[in-house]
């Protein structure tokens, strides 16, 4: 990719593919593979994965096993963080409540374990959630009534 761009060269790759999705381009092949990917941006593939990484964070695409990754049709285009805030809040969660597991959140929300632990970190940071190694994640606090989270 000729020049440096002051945004974020995996952004600028994010924002080409995102595109792309809008308009329809990966619908019957797929997202090309993190080897073209490279080639077309004269990239490394950290930075490919970083882009690709945003997407999936935005429910934008998915990874299937033995496929690779496919435009995440219909999915909720919402921010991850938001998504689980609202679960919490429509599923009635109180103070010291158990968060489902992870596996249940990743098929909730049509998204990789990556994307949602980034997102549960968040909470965490936030004081939203607590984790306690070998017994999951509780309710810490109610989170904030945030519609764009």
């Amino acid at each position: 990719m000729p020049g440096v761009s002051p945004r974020g060269t995996y952004l600028v790759i994010a924002d080409a593919l995102r595109k792309k999705i809008a308009n329809g381009a990966f619908e019957e092949e797929g997202i090309p593979s993190e080897a073209a990917l490279m080639r077309t941006h004269g990239v490394a593939r950290t930075t490919v994965r970083r882009a690709l990484e945003k997407l999936e964070q935005e429910g934008l695409i998915h990874s299937v096993p033995g496929v690779g990754r496919v435009p995440g049709a219909g999915a909720e285009r919402r921010p991850l963080l938001g998504r689980i805030t609202d679960f919490i809040t429509a599923q009635g969660l109180a103070v010291g409540d158990p968060l489902p597991s992870e596996a249940r959140l990743c098929e909730e929300f049509s998204v990789s374990r990556t994307a949602l632990r980034s997102a549960l970190s968040v909470l965490e940071g936030q004081g939203v959630l607590q984790a306690v190694h070998g017994k999951g994640r509780t309710i810490r606090a109610l989170p904030p009534n945030t519609p764009d989270s």
